[in-house]
C-alpha cells in the first residue's frame, strides 16, 4: 500500500529547502505528497518559491494520510499556537503514525505538549521553547524519537527527507 505524507507550510516565508528537499526525496521513494496550508491560493517561501497548497489544513483527514510533517522558515510561527495544528499533531502520535517538524517549527510540536521527555531538536533560536516544553534538547541536525523527528534547519533538509523515508517505509 502506498504511503502518504503530508507537508504543512506557512502562508508566508516557509522555507524553501525545507520544503522542497523533503517532498523530492519522500516522492523519489515512492511516497504521495500532498501539501497543506491556511490558504489554497499561491504561496511563498523566504527565498521566492511560489507553491499552490492542495488543501487547507482544516481539510487534513489523518486516518488518510502516514506522515505529518511540518515546514520550518519565520512563517511558520503562524502554527506555533494553532489549536488545528495541535490537534493534528496529537492525533498523528497518538496513532502511531509518523510526525515532524523542521527548523522552527519543533515549537509546534513542543507547544502541543508533545515532546515532553522526547529527545529533540530545533533551529537554535527555539532550543529555550523546547527545554521549556520539557524536551530533551540535543542540537542535532536531525532527530528521531520514536515516531517523531525534528530537523534544525535549512542544513538538515536532505537528513531530515531520507529519515522521513526511513519511519514511512519501514
Amino acid at each position: 500500500m502506498k504511503k502518504r505524507a503530508v507537508l504543512v507550510i506557512a502562508e508566508k516565508d516557509f522555507r524553501d529547502e525545507e520544503y522542497f528537499h523533503p517532498k523530492r526525496i519522500l516522492e523519489e521513494a515512492g511516497v504521495e505528497v500532498v501539501t497543506a496550508s491556511t490558504t489554497t491560493t499561491e504561496v511563498s517561501g523566504k527565498l521566492g518559491a511560489k507553491v499552490e497548497p492542495d488543501l487547507l489544513i482544516s481539510q487534513i483527514e489523518p486516518e488518510a494520510y502516514d506522515g505529518l510533517i511540518f515546514v520550518g522558515g519565520g512563517g511558520s510561527e503562524q502554527y506555533f499556537n494553532d489549536p488545528t495544528a495541535h490537534t493534528l499533531a496529537k492525533n498523528f502520535i497518538t496513532t502511531g503514525k509518523v510526525l515532524a517538524a523542521i527548523c522552527i517549527a519543533p515549537v509546534i510540536l513542543a507547544r502541543a505538549g508533545l515532546l515532553s521527555g522526547k529527545r529533540a531538536t530545533v533551529y537554535i533560536d527555539g532550543a529555550e521553547e523546547l527545554k521549556k516544553s520539557g524536551a530533551v534538547y540535543t542540537g542535532k541536525a536531525v532527530e528521531t524519537d520514536g515516531r517523531i523527528v525534528t530537523g534544525n534547519g535549512p542544513e538538515a533538509a536532505g537528513d531530515f527527507g531520507r529519515e522521513l523515508v526511513r519511519l514511512l517505509t519501514e
